[in-house]
């Protein structure tokens, strides 16, 4: 009987620690992917998380919504966009906007209210919303989030593996 449990331990720890792994490779996959802007990007799609500055009736705080920077010839005007905008310290923020004019020759954009922005500064146009999950990605991407979830976990792991090595070779193997 204890025999079975030990091989149900095994499978179910083994299961959990490739689950733990993946979701830890995952996470470090998208933080290696940020962009100048703080901002996970995959080619021309970008995972934007809500947060109060740009939450608005469409998208709430905590959303997730996967935008895609379609080329500047195929915006047009009334297309909803999301840009980059970088204040007087160099902080980057996130703007939505409506595109009220579309200048292909200056390679540029400017939105209704008359802000203009150049193509490198356009995030994209909404292609998907996924509400709250912007709120659990915010945590795991921040600094201490990562730290706790992601590190402090996988030392522990390590500083376990190693403390076992060091008994099964001062007091040898386990006999079954």
């Amino acid at each position: 009987m204890t025999k079975v449990l030990t091989i149900i331990k095994k499978v179910i720890l083994t299961i959990v620690g490739v689950a733990y792994f993946i979701f830890a490779l995952a996470m470090t996959i998208l933080l290696l992917n940020y962009n100048n802007y703080g901002v996970t990007q995959f080619g021309n799609k970008s995972l934007i998380i809500i947060n109060d500055q740009i939450a608005n009736e469409k998208y709430m705080k905590g959303d997730l919504v996967i935008v895609n920077l379609p080329k500047l010839e195929n915006m047009k005007q009334g297309d909803e966009m999301f840009c980059y905008r970088i204040d007087s310290k160099g902080i980057p923020s996130l703007q939505i906007g409506t595109i009220g004019e579309v200048y292909v020759e200056e390679n540029a954009i400017s939105y209704e209210n008359g802000e203009t922005y150049s193509y490198e500064f356009i995030a994209g146009k909404t292609e998907e919303i996924h509400a709250g999950v912007g709120t659990f990605l915010s945590v795991v991407e921040s600094k201490w989030g990562f730290l706790f979830i992601v590190l402090v976990p996988c030392f522990l792991i390590f500083i376990y593996e190693l403390y076992s090595l060091i008994i099964e070779i001062k007091y040898g193997a386990e006999e079954d």
